[in-house]
């Protein structure tokens, strides 16, 4: 499913050639059964009036997990309110810095107020745009459980038609120096009835053993070897005919990416190994060097989790045919609305797209409204199967969220949740549960121009000094 394209080098020909059909190997699974039909929607919110509806706070608290949760909320002079999160591990404050861009917008107007790029830019020419500035991506979350809400239908209807009921889920595990360990903790991951997985491969898991890493923290040929040990043990465990990815591949000293010839060496030592992908072997930005790991090896590629938007990143990677499987964050790659751009651009070309999605039950359901969408859609991240309440910390859907390694897509309003206040407080990094923001009313804590607001002491264009507001 993944290998739409030709290979365009010899290497890759003669290798795939030479392959038998039954080496192809699985990819991971998209659906579960057939796809849905159109779902009979419930009518709109009677109680808002949507032409009047405008934003007044915007607020957040942040959930102390594997990684922590920073769940905002954005609310309006109606009632209604939306909810949604930044990258999970970042900061509240990369959607807090927005409040002054958002307050007194009417919040269905999502194109207005996300921006495009390079015209009408709204928020997104003021919002942090990497990995742990992730506002826009949240604002996106709780604009899109707004709209639904007050349209009665669920965010999926609003990004397009439902191609599928249940979307499937890749799980990671933790990690562990001893191979059989490892393969154990995959086989107890299977056990919950998933059927997608991937695995970390850190240096750190061979250090220890005699040759096995280069000082840059790069593992040698043998190294190589003994890292495969653990991916052997991996699929012993769960089968061989069950989708492995693996991540986390290169040095710390360089952000755990490797360079290119490095990376061609790795992708190589995965080979007989059929890995569904292996993860950010090399920066994203970096198109040219994915061109040569892909022409000299068969093994794929993904990447995008750090990359934010279509224009500023994966158009590249798309257009000039550099990986195999677009790898998307649901927050920090633009929310909703981009990720469905990126997608449906990356279908034109052929390409697959599964998504990252670490954080809170709130990224999970809102990747599951994506994923419906997409018509190039292959599986969706969860990052908390060892957290016994990460389920709890929403009311509104079938528990436990996950079942059989897919979630059901909902077909309520909005993202169709609400949060368990009683659970989120009990979890809480601090005791401010959505606590007022009012400093960043002021325009002086954004992202972006700051506009004057009110007199300043300075000469006029006549010479004469005044504490007044004209220019």
């Amino acid at each position: 499913m993944f290998r739409t394209r030709k290979p365009v080098m010899s290497r890759r020909r003669m290798l795939q050639c030479a392959a038998a059909l039954t080496a192809i190997g699985p990819v991971f699974q998209a659906t579960r059964g057939e796809l849905s039909a159109q779902t009979k929607q419930s009518g709109p919110n009677r109680n808002s009036a949507p032409s009047d509806l405008k934003i007044t706070d915007i607020r957040a608290c942040l959930v102390a997990s594997n990684f922590d949760y920073p769940i905002i909320r954005i609310d309006t002079n109606q009632g209604v309110y939306g909810l949604g999160e930044c990258f999970a591990g970042s900061t509240m404050a990369a959607a807090l810095v927005l409040k002054a861009h958002l307050l007194g917008k009417n919040p269905l107007h999502i194109d207005e107020i996300l921006g495009n790029y390079g015209r009408n830019p709204g928020i997104r020419g003021s919002a942090g745009q990497d990995f742990w500035n992730t506002g826009y991506g949240a604002v996106d979350l709780a604009l899109h459980d707004i709209s639904g809400k007050v349209y009665g239908v669920p965010a999926w209807r609003l990004l397009g038609n439902k191609l599928r009921d249940h979307v499937a889920i890749y799980c990671d595990t933790t990690e562990t120096t001893d191979p059989k360990e490892y393969g154990k903790r995959m086989a107890a991951r299977k056990a919950k009835g998933y059927k997608n997985f991937k695995m970390d491969l850190f240096t750190s898991l061979v250090k220890d053993r005699p040759g096995a890493v280069m000082p840059s923290g790069i593992a040698t040929e043998k190294g190589l070897q003994y890292l495969c040990e653990f991916i052997a043990a991996a699929k012993d465990a769960i089968g061989w005919e069950m989708p492995l990815a693996c991540d986390h591949e290169g040095a710390p000293s360089m952000a755990l990416n490797l360079p290119v010839p490095d990376a061609i060496r790795y992708a190589r030592a995965f080979e007989p190994y059929n890995l569904a992908w292996a993860e950010d072997l090399l920066d994203w930005r970096d198109w040219r060097g994915y061109q040569k790991v892909r022409n000299a090896s068969t093994t794929r590629l993904a990447t995008g989790e750090l990359a934010f938007g279509l224009e500023e990143a994966f158009m590249n990677l798309i257009d000039n045919n550099a990986i195999d499987v677009l790898h998307p964050d649901i927050i920090a790659s633009g929310g909703l609305r981009e990720i469905k751009r990126i997608a449906d651009y990356a279908h034109a070309k052929g390409i697959k797209s599964a998504i990252h999605q670490p954080g809170s039950p709130i990224g999970q359901i809102a990747a599951a409204h994506l994923a419906a969408t997409m018509q190039n859609f292959t599986v969706c991240e969860t990052h908390a199967i060892d957290i016994p309440w990460w389920n709890d910390l929403v009311t509104g859907l079938p528990k436990p969220l996950i079942q059989d390694g897919y979630v059901a897509v909902p077909d309520t309003p909005g993202l169709g949740m609400e949060l368990n206040e009683a659970v989120v407080k009990e979890h809480l990094r601090y005791p401010e549960y959505f606590a007022p923001t009012t400093m960043f009313d002021r325009w002086s804590y954004t992202l972006g121009p700051i506009v004057p607001r009110g007199p300043w002491p300075h000469y006029k264009a006549d010479g004469t000094l005044c504490n007044c507001a004209e220019e």
